[in-house]
């Protein structure tokens, strides 16, 4: 089984051991130090007091490796558009690409029948890059879980959780999604195969949407946000108005919203990996967590006046920081086959 994990650094990287060490041939896609270290050194992760270390192939040139079975993409969701063309030589004709990546996927709409059915969402997938350089008849959808970080180039620590929940479009079990999924759990991975993978990804990108933004403009911690009676209500109210789009779009919400609050608020004194990115000056993921949910919401005829106020003052942050650029708007049709037909 050939894997090539297209983003290697904390989740990536993390994957590429666990696959390694399960037999698979895994092939890494980084750059700068990071891919410097692993080069000379090999992969280490770091799980407690247990260390590890693998010698994948690590490169900066997806052209040096051909054709793979799966094509994991664990990059900021943001970057992706803009490294399809260099994807092009990993894809043959049955590459799988598998979207281990935050908030709504590129292949969302593929699928699912009725009004929406072959749409392309701009705020993640702008000119449909990713639709039509990918293909959304390749994707697996993937949410994930684990906590990790890139403690030094070419050194992983582990922090938590094992979980990585995949799920074909149409809900299939099929052969492609279970030899995945088996191959993870042989490396020690939880790797469940689901039937509604958009639950599943709406249920993360309820918390993320709220509790990101609300981060990034106060600087709280999940426990601070979800502990104050005012910044929890905005949250709420967030939650509240994706619920509304999630429930036009028939996805089935397993846990109520107070249920998810008091999750988060559970992790404790947590920062959010947009305020991390805040911190640390890097691009933070608003488009793919937010910016989509506005868009589905005046797709589906619902209004989000709190989602609303939120996105812009984390747009205005996130510029100001010089960690966020306004995507340039592109005249795109409402869907892929719109697309097709004006090629």
């Amino acid at each position: 089984m050939k894997i090539c994990i297209y983003g290697s650094g904390a989740i990536g990287g993390y994957l590429g051991v666990r696959l390694h060490q399960a037999g698979a041939e895994v092939s890494l896609v980084a750059r700068g130090a990071h891919l410097a270290a692993m080069r000379e050194n090999g992969v280490t992760l770091l799980m407690g007091e247990e260390k590890t270390v693998v010698h994948p192939r690590c490169t900066d040139n997806p052209a040096e490796l051909g054709p793979q079975d799966y094509v994991i993409i664990a990059l900021k969701a943001h970057s992706v558009p803009g490294v399809v063309p260099a994807m092009q030589p990993l894809l043959g004709d049955d590459t799988a690409v598998v979207t281990a990546v935050n908030g709504i996927p590129y292949w969302y709409f593929h699928g699912t029948g009725g009004e929406f059915d072959g749409r392309t969402l701009e705020t993640v997938d702008p000119g449909a890059v990713q639709w039509n350089g990918l293909g959304p008849q390749r994707a697996i959808g993937c949410v994930v879980y684990p906590a990790t970080e890139v403690v030094e180039p070419g050194v992983i620590q582990h922090v938590y959780g094992d979980k990585f929940s995949l799920g074909e479009p149409d809900g299939s079990k099929s052969d492609r999604v279970v030899a995945l999924s088996k191959a993870m759990e042989a490396g020690g991975l939880r790797a469940p195969v689901l039937d509604r993978i958009r639950d599943e990804i709406w249920l993360k990108l309820w918390g993320n949407l709220c509790f990101n933004p609300i981060s990034a403009l106060t600087h709280g911690t999940l426990e601070v946000i979800c502990g104050d009676a005012e910044t929890r209500a905005v949250a709420k109210a967030m939650m509240l108005e994706a619920k509304e789009i999630g429930d036009r779009l028939g996805v089935h919400f397993r846990v109520d919203v107070e249920r998810r609050i008091n999750g988060a608020a559970a992790v404790g004194a947590h920062k959010t990996s947009m305020l991390q990115d805040l911190e640390r000056g890097r691009p933070m993921e608003i488009d793919p967590l937010l910016s989509v949910v506005q868009e589905m919401g005046r797709m589906v005829g619902v209004p989000t006046p709190t989602i609303d106020v939120v996105l812009a003052l984390v747009k205005q942050r996130g510029e100001t920081a010089g960690c966020y650029s306004r995507p340039q708007a592109t005249a795109v049709p409402a869907s892929a086959r719109e697309v097709a037909a004006a090629q």
